[in-house]
This record gives structure tokens, C-alpha cells and sequence, in this order.
């Protein structure tokens, strides 16, 4: 297996695995994993001026999203666009937004080492037919602690969390990015998840055009 390591600015190192890989991760990591796509047509940074705004207006004016825009600010920031204090004043606009659904219960065999087929069938078509499996030992759902016997069943509840980027140039309003990060968690902790989307989506930012990739972050402290 091979796989390609970077180091975040804020030190989360981060791995890029092709995602047949992700079976022969070690138990012990539990990292968190999300699968990025996006499509760009950004031509290199120039200095633009940028503005993040909430795509959901109920979200809009909130500390909490103020939060999590800093995150994309400072991203940008280093990509060498310029942060403009007015909207209306920007080059290009910056449109974000996140949810995370209510969560599904999921029931499994002991030994069923495909229990997870179709496991990323998602509502909105984002994976499409591309589905992906994972061992009964799966790190990633049970915190590595894999199953304790056989011929037995065990349930779980499982979180669906999205981050959605969109970047437009403000002058003719033309469509320059678009990017979608998804990751399946036991968690439903939006401090923990939502910065962790936005490091996996400006990993390698832009990114190869329709090219989706799983990314692997540290896991969350408890």
C-alpha cells in the first residue's frame, strides 16, 4: 500500500488513501475518514478578495458558524487570496454550509465480515453505486475495539456529516468551485466534525477536478 502524507498548518497530519485501503489500517489509530470530491476551475491565486457567507440563511450571523468560517478564512488566507471585511466588496464569494442528519441505528453479525455493504449509499446520490466494505474489525466504526465473540449480533448509531464549499466570482457570478466532504462517525460533535471537513476539503486544495479521495484526519480526543 502506498500513501501520500501531509502536514496540515495546524499539525493534523493527514493521509490520502486510495479507498481499498483503508482495510489495512491499524486498529489502534480510529481516524477520522472523509471522502472529498470536488470540481474547480480556479485559475492561481492572484490575491483576490474573498468573503465566506452562510449558503443557509438560518445559519447566517450565528458565532458558532463565525467559527467555523475562520477556519476557511485562514485556508484561503494561505492560499494567497485577501480576506475582505465587506461581502459585497469581494472578488470572489465563499458559500458554505454543514449539517449533520439525526443518525440510523445499525445492527451487524459478529461474523459477518461484509456486514457494511452499501454502507455509503447516501440520500443526496453522493456516492452513487460506489460502495465500499469494511471487516468486522473495522477501527473506524468501533473505535478499535473490533467485536468481543461470534454468533452474536451488535447495534450502533451512525452519524452522516457534510460540508458543502462553493466559490463564485462575484463579477459575473460564474462558478469556480465546487466541493462536497462527507464522513460516517459515531460522533455527532460539530466542534470535532465540521473543522476536520474543512482540513480533509483544503487538503491538496483544489484538487483534481471530479476526482473523489478519502482522507484520513487524527481521531477526536475524549
Amino acid at each position: 500500500m502506498t500513501a501520500s502524507k501531509n502536514k496540515s498548518p495546524h499539525g493534523l497530519k493527514l493521509t490520502i488513501i486510495a479507498p481499498l485501503a483503508v482495510l489495512a489500517l491499524s486498529a489502534c489509530a480510529s481516524p477520522f475518514r472523509a471522502d472529498v470530491q470536488r470540481f474547480e476551475a480556479l485559475p492561481p491565486a492572484q490575491g483576490e478578495s474573498f468573503a465566506v457567507v452562510a449558503s443557509d440563511p438560518e445559519l447566517s450571523g450565528g458565532l458558532e458558524f463565525a467559527q467555523y468560517a475562520a477556519l476557511v478564512e485562514q485556508r484561503m488566507s494561505d492560499l494567497g487570496y485577501q480576506r475582505s471585511e465587506d461581502p459585497a466588496a469581494a472578488q470572489l464569494i465563499v458559500s458554505m454550509d454543514y449539517d449533520v442528519d439525526k443518525g440510523r441505528e445499525k445492527v451487524v453479525a459478529d461474523y459477518d465480515p461484509f456486514y457494511a455493504t452499501g454502507f455509503y449509499g447516501r440520500r443526496r446520490g453522493f456516492y452513487g453505486r460506489h460502495r465500499y466494505r469494511f471487516g468486522f474489525h473495522d477501527p473506524f466504526l468501533f473505535g478499535g475495539h473490533g467485536f468481543s465473540g461470534f454468533g452474536g449480533v451488535r447495534s450502533f448509531t451512525v452519524f452522516t456529516t457534510e460540508l458543502d464549499l462553493r466559490i463564485d466570482r462575484q463579477a459575473d457570478g460564474e462558478r469556480l468551485f465546487e466541493g462536497k466532504a462527507e464522513a460516517l462517525s459515531r460522533s455527532k460533535n460539530l466542534t470535532y466534525l465540521v473543522p476536520n471537513l474543512v482540513e480533509a476539503m483544503f487538503t491538496d486544495f483544489p484538487g483534481n477536478s471530479g476526482e473523489r479521495v478519502r482522507i484520513s484526519v487524527a481521531p477526536e480526543k475524549k
